[in-house]
C-alpha cells in the first residue's frame, strides 16, 4: 500500500470493527483513487489480483460494507470495488458482479519429482530440460542490475502486447518496501539477460506477478526455466502454494500456458458498488489504434505512457 502511495498519490484506508487500542480482529484494505481522467473511487486493492476482505462471518462483512458505501457516497466515488479469492462474497444486493477472470495457483505439497512429472511434457518439460541443455544461467535478488534486466525485457514484452510497462518507480518502490519478500528472477544467455519474472511472497504462497522476454530466444525455455527455479526455491521453503495470478477470459493462450503446469483452475470475479450509472468501455475501435501505437513508439515515450497512464486505471 505504501508503494501504491508513493508511486501514484493512491490514498491507503483500512476498514475494521474492532475499537481503537484493542487487537485487530478483523478488516478490509482500500485505497481511495482520485484522477481527472476516471475520477474517484474506492478500490480493494488497485493493481491487485485479489484482496479477500478479513471477516469472520457475514454480520461482519455486513457492517464494515455499510460504512464503506457510506463513506463513499459522502466522498462523491463513482463505485467501491472489492476483489475477493474465489470463494463466496457476501456484499449483499448493493453489490454486483463487475469483471470476471481465470485463476490458477499450483499446489506445491506433492514432491518435486511428481510436481515435475505433472507438468505438460512438450510445453513445459522439453522446455526445461532445452533451458539447462543451452546452460542458462540463473541469478535473483533485489539489486539494481537485475531491475534493469527484468525492465528491459518487460518493455519489450508490452510493446508486442501493444500495452505500455507498468512505470519503472513501481518496481523500485515494491523493492524497497517489501525487502525480502520480493524477488527479481533473471535467466541469462551468454550473459545476455533473455526472460525475467518478479515474484511476491507472503505467508506459505509466492505469487509470480510480472515477467518479460526476449522474443528471439523464446525457444530457449527461459521462461519456464524461472517457473521451475522458482517452484524449486519453493519447495525447499516449505511453501504450500504457486499462485499464478489472473488471466483475461479471452486470453486463451495465457490461460493454456498456465494450465500446462498442472495448476487448479477457477473462477475470479470482481464485484462493485455503483453510486452513479456505470460508465462505458471505451470502444474497441479506439483501443485497437492505441494498441497499434504503442506497438511502435519509441522505447521513451512508451515507458512515458505508462508513467502517465497507469495512475488513472488502478
Amino acid at each position: 500500500m505504501e508503494a501504491l502511495r508513493k508511486t501514484y498519490g493512491y490514498q491507503p484506508v483500512a476498514y475494521t470493527t474492532s475499537p481503537p487500542q484493542q487487537e485487530l480482529r478483523n478488516g478490509i484494505a482500500f485505497c481511495r483513487i482520485d484522477t481527472w481522467l476516471t475520477g474517484k473511487r474506492l478500490v480493494s486493492l488497485p493493481f491487485s489480483d485479489h484482496c479477500t476482505p478479513l471477516v469472520e462471518n457475514a454480520a461482519e462483512m455486513d457492517d464494515l460494507l455499510a460504512t464503506v458505501r457510506r463513506d463513499s457516497q459522502k466522498e462523491g466515488c463513482r463505485y467501491v470495488e472489492i476483489r475477493p479469492e474465489p470463494t463466496d462474497f457476501h456484499g449483499g444486493s448493493e453489490f454486483r458482479e463487475a469483471q470476471s477472470f481465470e485463476f490458477h495457483i499450483l499446489d506445491l505439497r506433492p514432491s518435486a519429482e511428481e510436481l515435475f512429472a505433472s507438468f505438460h511434457k512438450t510445453c513445459v518439460q522439453r522446455k526445461i530440460r532445452r533451458a539447462e541443455r543451452e546452460g542458462l544461467v540463473y541469478k535473483d535478488g533485489t539489486s539494481d542490475a537485475l531491475l534493469k534486466s527484468f525492465y528491459d525485457l518487460l518493455l519489450q514484452t508490452r510493446r508486442r502486447q501493444g500495452l505500455p510497462p507498468q512505470p519503472l518507480s513501481w518496481f523500485r518502490n515494491l523493492l524497497s518496501g517489501l525487502g525480502d519478500k520480493v524477488r527479481v528472477r533473471v535467466a541469462y544467455k551468454g550473459g545476455l539477460a533473455i526472460s525475467a519474472i518478479l515474484t511476491l511472497l507472503h505467508g506459505k504462497t509466492v505469487s509470480y506477478k510480472y515477467g518479460g522476454s526476449a522474443k528471439a530466444f523464446q525457444n530457449l525455455g527461459g521462461n519456464q526455466f524461472l517457473l521451475w527455479k522458482t517452484i524449486q526455491e519453493a519447495k525447499n521453503k516449505h511453501l504450500l502454494l504457486f499462485d499464478l495470478g489472473r488471466s483475461d477470459d479471452n486470453d486463451s493462450g495465457l490461460i493454456q500456458f498456465k494450465s500446462r503446469w498442472g495448476a487448479s483452475q477457477s473462477s475470479l470475479v470482481y464485484f462493485r458498488y455503483f453510486l452513479g450509472q456505470p460508465t462505458k468501455a471505451t470502444s474497441l475501435q479506439r483501443w485497437n489504434i492505441a494498441k497499434h501505437l504503442f506497438c511502435h513508439i519509441p522505447n521513451p515515450c512508451l515507458a512515458a505512457a505508462g508513467r502517465l497512464l497507469y495512475r488513472h486505471i488502478g
